[in-house]
């Protein structure tokens, strides 16, 4: 089956002609019409110049219905608002207006697993962080209305519940009920930055995932983010692209294994790669919380970090030399045998 163009159908009436000898009225007047139209350089008879008028006016008309305007003027798409790029310290806020809280795949709040910070499930950095990555991969679309395959809502507050493994989709206004607050110079990878905004809370307020520092200067890190058009990780200038004073960071609660501030320190060696200078990771500060817990604490003028630095060693070494060791036995950098002495 064809189907007709209707503008050629309306076209194809501007030359009928009365047959000769037809005697209907019809066909005797337009016959009389033609004997007074006009000569063919003034536009041809009236009969003919009006049938093309209505035709054009009909054209119009259903060109206006078909694609509201002249054939010509297809209506244009709008192209995507370009996202933020790497080093743009001007780049305009992100767009991620964010649902509320539910469930898994938008169930009831009564259904869902884990509504509480008690009751979310233990996790540890390396998961946090794969499961950020999982969805980099699979270029998961924002949207804060819809749920991918896992259950949690596909904006930034829903992308940071998945990869805590909190079992419901929460907001940036509840997030921090499952976390703590903590200090830049804290952060560890699996950790938050979050801005909430009163003036526009749904719409106003942003998460994004710590993935780790990519400078010793602490100036920029590795961020994991929910924002339009999709799932990014990006080096990412402390602590956003923009209203930057106004991000705070968090730790989730419910962490498992050393690092956690809170839980149960691990006892086993992790290496000695862990304690060299420029090392920054959750056994340093494990290290000297230990160290200023058992009396050696002295060399500290602030807290220990996450970094290792010259009075991590010398409160090591200082422990060493407690012990009566000597020499290479007491250069300040933890071994098996100071590890486990340390702990025991």
């Amino acid at each position: 089956m064809t189907l007709t163009d209707p503008l050629s159908t309306l076209m194809e009436f501007d030359e009928v002609e009365p047959e000769e000898d037809c005697i209907c009225g019809g066909c005797s007047a337009r016959r009389r019409a033609r004997l007074h139209a006009a000569p063919v350089h003034e536009g041809g008879h009236a009969a003919a110049r009006s049938i093309r008028r209505r035709a054009a006016v009909l054209v119009a008309a259903v060109g206006t219905a078909l694609g509201g305007g002249t054939a010509a003027a297809a209506p244009a798409l709008a192209a995507p608002a370009p996202g933020p790029a790497p080093g743009d310290s001007s780049a305009p806020r992100p767009q991620t207006p964010q649902g509320e809280v539910g469930g898994l795949h938008g169930g009831s709040a009564g259904a869902r697993a884990f509504a509480t910070p008690d009751a979310a499930q233990p996790v540890t950095r390396a998961q946090i962080i794969r499961r950020a990555q999982s969805w980099v991969d699979q270029d998961v679309p924002y949207s804060m209305s819809r749920y991918w395959s896992d259950g949690y809502r596909q904006d930034c507050s829903g992308f940071v519940s998945m990869a805590w493994g909190l079992g419901s989709n929460q907001t940036t206004w509840t997030l921090p009920d499952f976390a703590e607050r903590i200090g830049k110079d804290d952060l560890l990878p699996g950790d938050v930055l979050i801005r909430n905004d009163p003036a526009d809370p749904q719409a106003g307020s942003h998460v994004t995932v710590f993935g780790g520092w990519t400078d010793s200067s602490r100036t920029r890190y590795v961020a994991y983010e929910q924002t339009s058009p999709g799932t990014r990780k990006r080096s990412t200038p402390y602590a956003y692209w923009n209203d930057s004073g106004a991000y705070v960071p968090y730790r989730y609660t419910g962490l498992a294994g050393p690092g956690n501030d809170g839980g149960t320190p691990a006892t086993a060696f992790p290496g000695p790669q862990y304690f060299r200078p420029g090392a920054d990771n959750a056994y340093v500060r494990q290290l000297g919380e230990q160290l200023v817990r058992k009396g050696f604490g002295g060399s500290y003028r602030v807290g220990p970090g996450t970094r290792w630095s010259e009075a991590d060693r010398k409160a090591t070494q200082a422990f060493q030399l407690a012990q009566g060791w000597r020499g290479a036995e007491a250069d300040g950098y933890p071994g098996k045998d100071t590890w486990r002495r340390l702990f025991s």
